[in-house]
């Protein structure tokens, strides 16, 4: 783990979510050079709930944190 926050030059719960959102979960799993199977378990270990949404051509979905 440090040696990825190393590499990446920031704490993985701050860096996760967007590498995720970017990336996908496998795309975020390869760059950082890890199983989906970890990437998933620091995920869990972090807090960080990964969902999924279709939305039509034309729909839009605003994103709200507390």
């Amino acid at each position: 783990m440090l040696q990825i926050e190393g590499s990446i030059g920031k704490p993985l719960e701050d860096a996760l979510p967007n590498l995720v959102t970017e990336l996908g979960l496998t795309g975020a799993a390869n760059k950082l050079g890890l199983g989906k199977a970890t990437l998933n378990y620091w995920l869990l270990k972090f807090g960080i709930s990964v969902r999924r949404v279709a939305l039509r051509p034309g729909d839009s979905l605003e994103i709200s944190s507390n």
